[in-house]
């Protein structure tokens, strides 16, 4: 799917691309890489779908990674997000890759999701200190649509979903 993602130093939208990561040629992210989680030991996993976003103009190197899941074959979930260690904090190459991600796994839960799940994407925020967990949450809650569904868990729902795609994922 072609999205479109912010290059910061030139504040222009770039063409980008994201694609299952099994019909592209490239080496999934990991802990070796700075990447906080294992997309290359995750996405053998069965019944995990590994997506990336990579920039057109380098399409060698992934931006951000996705790792969605149909739990009971019914329920969309978010299993892993993250986006590339050059794209987080203040100096970062580009924006609005985490966006475009999270929408387009909400599309996934429209096109996969059955009955009541249908629309719904599910996920669940872990992180070591719980004012971070606080603070990240927060940041679905606002940015994303999210909002919080027990302790660790949090939903965007259809209509939260559909804002998104709207957003990130139609031009």
């Amino acid at each position: 799917m072609n999205v479109k993602i912010l290059k910061i130093k030139e504040n222009v939208l770039v063409d980008a691309k994201i694609s299952d990561s099994k019909l592209i040629k490239v080496n999934l992210p990991s802990v070796a890489d700075g990447w906080r989680f294992n997309f290359n030991k995750h996405s053998k996993k069965k019944g995990f779908e590994t997506y990336v976003l990579v920039c057109e103009e380098t399409s060698e190197k992934i931006e951000g990674c996705l790792i969605f899941e149909m739990k009971e074959k019914i329920e969309p979930y978010m299993a892993y997000v993250e986006i590339a260690p050059h794209n987080q904090g203040t100096v970062k190459e580009y924006d609005n890759v985490a966006g475009c991600l999270i929408a387009y796994a909400c599309r996934l839960s429209f096109v996969k999701g059955e009955g009541d799940f249908e629309g719904y994407l599910a996920f669940d925020v872990f992180e070591e200190h719980e004012e971070d967990e606080i603070k990240l949450m927060a940041v679905y809650s606002t940015k994303y649509n999210a909002f919080k569904f027990g302790d660790t868990s949090m939903i965007i729902p259809p209509v939260g979903g559909q804002k998104l795609i709207d957003e990130f994922l139609n031009e």
